[in-house]
């Protein structure tokens, strides 16, 4: 599996951001996808996740209402929909993949990663 992220840039607090992650490689029946951040000296933490063959999705507590995560199953591509950009969103934003369909938090559960994009986000 290979994941490419982008869509990351400099942008105003309350504005909005889509990221996209384009994915090839998929052979297991289903897959779930996540986004994470990484602050600097900060650890990896989770964002979002959806199940890539059904509804499931699960978000953290810091970006539920403003975060929006979906797919596209034609390009293959997962998207992270960030609204209402706050200073403390400003990462780098990295997507990650899994066989299985449970929708882990623990980024030690994903096995493939792409590279990350970088979101600031200014005062």
């Amino acid at each position: 599996v290979q994941l490419q992220a982008s869509g990351g840039g400099l942008v105003q607090a309350g504005d909005s951001l889509r990221l996209s992650c384009a994915a090839s490689g998929f052979t297991a029946p289903d897959y779930a996808m996540g986004w994470y951040r990484q602050a600097p000296g900060k650890e990896r933490e989770f964002v979002a996740a959806l199940r890539w063959s059904g509804s499931n999705t699960r978000y953290a507590d810091s970006v539920k209402g403003r975060f929006t995560i979906s797919r596209d199953n034609a390009t293959t591509t997962v998207y992270l929909q960030m609204n209402s950009l706050k200073p403390e969103d400003t990462a780098v934003y990295y997507c990650a993949a899994r066989e299985g369909y449970y929708l882990h938090s623990n980024p030690n559960e994903y096995d493939y990663w792409g590279q990350g994009t970088q979101v600031t986000v200014s005062s």
